[in-house]
Formats: structure tokens, sequence, C-alpha cells
């Protein structure tokens, strides 16, 4: 997944981009995820922070680099997904609807 290079709109947010960046590289540095979504590090920090307080993300600390774990059994929040697990969701923008995604936790 690279940033959009026409500046238009894309059907996710940059919390979900966030989220499939973390499930496809679970011990991936701020500064990857960042050029990857096409925000600064700084604002992957913040929602980083924001997946962990809601727990849909779980950091944990390996040596000096973080490693993150997807709550795959989460909903999503919004009324109108809220019948919809991460797990599935990553899954299918994974690629391969017969797995949850990679690093995801609780799934199945």
């Amino acid at each position: 997944m690279t940033a959009p290079t026409s500046g238009g709109w894309t059907f996710l947010s940059n919390h979900g981009h966030v989220l499939v960046g973390l499930a496809a590289d679970p011990d991936a540095r701020m500064r990857d995820i960042a050029a990857r979504v096409g925000i600064t590090e700084r604002a992957v920090q913040a929602i980083v922070r924001d997946l962990e307080q809601a727990g849909y993300v779980v950091r944990r600390r390996i040596g000096r680099r973080n490693s993150y774990t997807i709550a795959g059994e989460a909903r999503f929040r919004h009324s109108l997904e809220q019948h919809v697990r991460v797990g599935d969701f990553l899954a299918l923008v994974s690629g391969d609807p017969t797995t949850d995604a990679p690093g995801a936790a609780g799934s199945g």
C-alpha cells in the first residue's frame, strides 16, 4: 500500500490505513507506516495511541522496538459497521479471506 499520488479521497481514514499497515507488518517502525500511509510520523503515533486506547491494538515492547497485535475480535465503532469484526476486515483487505490478518489476536 502506498499513499495516493493524486491527492484524491480514499475509502479508508488514516486510522484505517495505519491499522492495515500494522496488521501487514506488526514490527514496522512508525516512520515506515507514515511513509506507506502518506502522513507524518507524529500523526501515526497519535493514531496508534488512539487505536491502543480503544482496544484495537496492543503494543508489546521487544528490546528497543515495539511489536503490535491487532484485536481481531474487536468490532468497528460506527453503527453502520458495528457488525464487522476488525479481523474479518483485515483479512478482506489483505487479499486472503480464508484467514484473519497477520498479527491478529483473538481471531477465529
